[in-house]
């Protein structure tokens, strides 16, 4: 075991100094000799945050390039191929030696070691010796304790079967085996119930403010909702009923005021901390860590590296290396596809009068419109003209396809009818723009913006899943409206929602395959969309260039280098070791 938590420690030490942030190293791990003020102990118990936010730049490979809405395409037939790994992950062929299965095993238990190791010492001080409250202090153990329910929830989705590891200092709290899936699943359980005991309510109704990053009583009950709305798939038993009732508490207001905003963009704007739909956020700021713009999904979605300053009017960390598009929804030839997943474009064109099919504008003063690049993309910079190609000779023209158009105009048919995710060029799928790029003028608008991890829509749509299930179609239309009415105009309710009983209402049947569709636009490039079709047994469905893939693909192999550090673990089954 010993050799197992040093091969975490050491892991835990390579994984922060990605945060260039000043760290002190200490000889013992537990001592407290380091502790000598009040503010030692918030600094030290707040640590781990920031390495939990920086472990998301591995989520989008799992989250997002291994489902049906966007990949990492081959550009121009070289750029960003790296080994075919994205092509792997795309297309279900994943190794256990592919880098992204090895730091999404890595970050998450880094960070639980950091965890524990806080959890550890923290129990062994007495608050009023640092003339702190005993409130504050409580909520700062309790939010490590929710923190490390938020790792083992994403290792129990990912990799189902692993360790369960408690303590630093206390070694018989820790098994060097797997444990069973269900054991995960009660630790989890009984660690959440009793912080939504332990963690204070969310006060007044601006947004989380300042205490944006510290998790609260409605934070651990909604990590509840996602464990019991994914437990027939992870542990093989049923608990929507209990998944109701505490995402119907954190509407109610049980542990504090929370609504859903008027406006779709409101939870990602710079100043999204005032915002009552975000129940827990990680922090940005400029002088700390933004890494939802510069290490992962957010500043590689854009379409060349010119669209930045050109576009966006944005200057500041130079020139992204355009990664992410969405999955395309039409042939080479303008046909849409088939196929059932996928098609992102097409969900979303179903209902043509939503206000975030509009192409992604900043307005300025911090605002913006839209949620997609696509088409030609005018040069604001100059005033005139378009943004070009990579070749620097062409207009760059996004299209809802994949393949290699080049130079070919709009609606032209091409020779080349190859269409995948290893044949693409610059011209070749939406893309998706989430967070807003603010231009320099706004002054650090850009770096502002905290990453929200939980929504309060994401409670509503819970719920609205559990009602589905249980057979009430109409309930689950009712709170799906509440969050989709802000998507279109008034006058066209009655076509776009779906039935219910309650105003407003429309006349759209909602069934499961709509319901997994709803849950694809509205939580778009938010990290859940594998986790959201493994629930609905659609994960393994072939997709545009995507064949079938084994049901054992359900779940992520055990990487090579974990067996290295822990000889005794099990590879999942289907995988080699």
């Amino acid at each position: 075991m010993k050799k197992y938590i040093l091969s975490i420690l050491s892991s835990l030490i390579l994984l922060t100094a990605c945060t260039n942030l000043d760290e002190t190293v200490y000889s013992e791990v537990g001592s407290t000799n380091f502790i000598q003020s009040k503010a030692d102990i918030i600094a030290f118990a707040l640590r781990p945050y920031d390495h939990a936010y920086w472990s998301l730049t591995a989520l989008p490979e799992i989250q997002e390039n291994m489902a049906d809405q966007w990949a990492t395409y081959t550009r121009n037939e070289s750029l960003w191929y790296n080994g075919g790994k994205h092509i792997r992950s795309h297309q279900h062929t994943w190794t256990w030696d592919d880098d992204y299965i090895d730091n999404s095993w890595n970050a998450a238990w880094a960070g639980i070691v950091q965890i524990n190791n806080v959890i550890d010492i923290l129990s062994d001080i007495s608050p009023d010796k640092y003339d702190m409250d005993q409130a504050e202090f409580d909520a700062l153990l309790w939010g490590n304790r929710t923190l490390r329910a938020w790792f083992y929830i994403r290792l129990l989705d990912m990799f189902r079967n692993i360790p369960l590891y408690k303590s630093v200092k206390d070694e018989s709290q820790n098994s060097q085996k797997q444990v069973p899936p269900q054991e995960v699943f009660k630790f989890i359980e009984s660690e959440l119930l009793a912080a939504i005991e332990n963690l204070p309510s969310k006060s007044g109704a601006a947004g989380n403010g300042i205490k944006q990053q510290q998790w609260n009583k409605a934070g651990a009950a909604a990590l509840l909702v996602r464990l019991y709305l994914n437990s027939e798939k992870w542990v093989g038993v049923a608990r929507y009923d209990q998944c109701a009732l505490y995402a119907q508490h954190i509407i109610d207001g049980t542990y504090g005021t929370y609504e859903i905003d008027n406006q779709w963009d409101k939870p990602f704007r710079w100043d999204n901390n005032t915002s009552n739909e975000i129940i827990y956020a990680f922090a940005s700021d400029v002088n700390y860590s933004h890494y939802h713009y510069t290490a992962d999904m957010y500043w590689w979605a854009l379409s060349c590296g010119n669209v930045s300053t050109d576009y966006f009017l944005f200057t500041k960390d130079g020139n992204p290396n355009f990664r992410f598009a969405l999955t395309p929804g039409l042939d080479v030839d303008g046909v849409e596809y088939s196929y059932k997943l996928g098609k992102p474009v097409k969900k979303f064109q179903k209902y043509p009068s939503d206000y975030r099919l509009k192409m992604y504008n900043n307005l300025g003063d911090g605002e913006r419109e839209g949620l997609f690049l696509f088409g030609y993309i005018p040069n604001k910079r100059t005033g005139s003209g378009r943004i070009k190609q990579t070749n620097g000779t062409s207009d760059l023209y996004l299209r809802d396809q994949a393949g290699l158009f080049y130079d070919a105009a709009p609606g032209a048919s091409v020779a080349d009818k190859r269409s995948g995710v290893q044949y693409a060029d610059d011209n070749s799928g939406w893309r998706l723009v989430k967070y807003p790029f603010y231009p320099d003028g706004d002054g650090d608008k850009i770096y502002a913006a905290d990453y929200a991890e939980i929504r309060l829509a994401e409670i509503f749509y819970s719920l609205a899943e559990c009602k589905l299930r249980s057979g009430d179609a109409l309930g689950a239309g009712d709170l799906l409206n509440k969050v989709r009415k802000r998507n279109y105009p008034e006058a066209d309710y009655a076509t776009v929602l779906y039935k219910g009983t309650q105003s407003p209402m429309g006349s759209v049947v909602l069934d499961m395959a709509e319901m997994l569709d709803e849950w694809g636009r509205e939580f778009i490039g938010e990290m859940r969309r594998r986790t959201d079709l493994c629930r609905f047994n659609r994960f393994t469905e072939a997709w545009w260039d995507k064949p079938q893939s084994e049901s054992f693909r359900e779940i992520l192999p055990i990487s090579r280098t974990a067996f290295s550090s822990n000889p005794q673990l099990q590879q999942n089954p289907g995988y080699d070791k």
